[in-house]
């Protein structure tokens, strides 16, 4: 096993741990009841990148309010610009600096929400490098809190990261067990 997939290896383990015993873990107790670890995409090594960050064009700098799944909205800074390939698909992402706690950030919606990921979208929190470049893998990607219930505010993916290719890597649909045991094909929300 490779260094990247040990780390990768870690950090389901871990993100799997929180969701099943800490006491802030997005799961109720009926969930957790039921929860045997969070389903992944196999890592993709083609999907573990370093980028420029693109720190010019439309609308870099501003502050944008990003509405969230409660119906409020949460200010961002939009800071640039990402483009790379995913399957010979040309795609590009805005990258935002939280406004509340400045960590960079980045929602998307890909082709594969709503099937094989959470219907609005799923995050990823991109590494700066000493070089200006910027560590976006997307081997991490992952499910917003309200993935796992309706009393979470989330940011909703604005219209400029939704993207029209499947990036099928990082964290899939969470399925609660009683719904898949019912037969129910229904995301949990």
């Amino acid at each position: 096993m490779t260094d990247r997939a040990e780390r990768l290896a870690g950090y389901r383990h871990r993100r799997d741990h929180f969701f099943a015993e800490h006491p802030h873990s997005p799961l109720n107790d009926s969930q957790r009841e039921r929860f045997s670890g969070l389903d992944y995409f196999p890592e993709r090594a083609d999907l573990a990148l370093t980028l420029p960050l693109l720190e010019t064009g439309p609308g870099v700098g501003e502050v944008i309010d990003i509405p969230t799944t409660d119906g409020k909205v949460k200010p961002f800074v939009r800071v640039g610009f990402v483009t790379f390939d995913v399957d010979g698909v040309p795609v590009q992402l805005t990258v935002f600096k939280d406004g509340d706690r400045g960590g960079l950030f980045i929602p998307f919606r890909d082709a594969s929400a709503g099937e094989e990921t959470y219907e609005i979208g799923r995050y990823l929190e991109p590494q700066s490098r000493p070089d200006g470049t910027l560590d976006i893998d997307f081997n991490y990607s992952y499910n917003p809190f309200c993935a796992y219930g309706d009393e979470w505010s989330c940011p909703i993916p604005p219209e400029e990261n939704r993207v029209g290719v499947a990036i099928r890597a990082g964290e899939r649909a969470f399925r609660d067990a009683a719904a898949t045991a019912s037969g129910s094909s229904e995301l949990s929300s």
